[in-house]
């Protein structure tokens, strides 16, 4: 009697979509998050912003570039997740924890602007006056400390993971994963530095410690959406449980 073994594979066009959607969601991050920077200047810079004349509608819409900047790096996580696990689970698993987290975080910094919006009362004087400016440097304090630890310390965890898992897959050439692995010591040291009062957050040092960190997500967003995953890399990973 001869015994017949099926296996199921998932196809070549099926994980080339994945791919693409993961690539285009990494793209998405810096589309979004780069923009709400200077959006947000008014409100991270100017202490007397919540008693002013405000630039509300500014404000808001670079909120919502950072929340689709946190949702898109959920969505990064959700669409990888498939794939690498068939590398090392564990590792997997990490990387969509960390990434859920730091999207958790960058909400918390999203709220807090959004309540200096609420709280703005224009030509507040007297007691109401310090009250309001009390909360409006407290809430953007919270939010500049999201951004250390959410876009800070959590992508430095998160890198590190999927930088582990992309250089040991083969999924992408070993160059870009291998960037992302020596940006990860180099933001970490960046965000220590600010933690205890080195250098200001988006100070010159700062800026050139995350450049290996944001050129090997740029880098692997642009691959994942113009070349996929490699072949051979995807037919080594368990390929009878595809």
């Amino acid at each position: 009697m001869t015994t017949i073994t099926t296996t199921t594979r998932v196809p070549m066009s099926t994980l080339r979509k994945t791919a693409f959607v993961a690539g285009a969601l990494y793209l998405l991050t810096f589309v979004s998050s780069i923009p709400a920077v200077p959006l947000l200047g008014p409100v991270l810079n100017d202490p007397n912003y919540i008693i002013g004349s405000g630039a509300d509608t500014r404000v808001l819409f670079a909120c919502l570039l950072d929340l689709i900047n946190a949702l898109a790096a959920i969505g990064t996580a959700v669409a990888l997740f498939p794939v690498v696990r068939r590398q090392n689970e564990s590792l997997a698993l990490g990387f969509v924890t960390t990434r859920l987290f730091e999207a958790a975080v960058i909400a918390i910094g999203i709220v807090s602007l959004m309540s200096v919006v609420t709280l703005r009362h224009a030509g507040a004087t007297g007691p109401e006056a310090d009250s309001l400016l009390i909360a409006g440097h407290s809430l953007v304090a919270v939010r500049n400390w999201t951004m250390l630890l959410g876009p800070g310390v959590m992508a430095a965890l998160n890198g590190l993971m999927l930088g582990t898992l992309m250089y040991r897959s083969r999924l992408v050439p070993r160059i870009i994963p291998t960037v992302g692995l020596i940006g990860v010591p180099l933001l970490l040291i960046s965000a220590i530095s600010t933690w205890f009062g080195g250098f200001d957050q988006f100070s010159g040092p700062a800026l050139v410690l995350v450049l290996p960190i944001a050129a090997w997500e740029f880098s692997l967003g642009v691959w994942l959406v113009v070349k996929g995953f490699d072949r051979a890399a995807i037919e080594r990973l368990a390929p009878a449980q595809w």
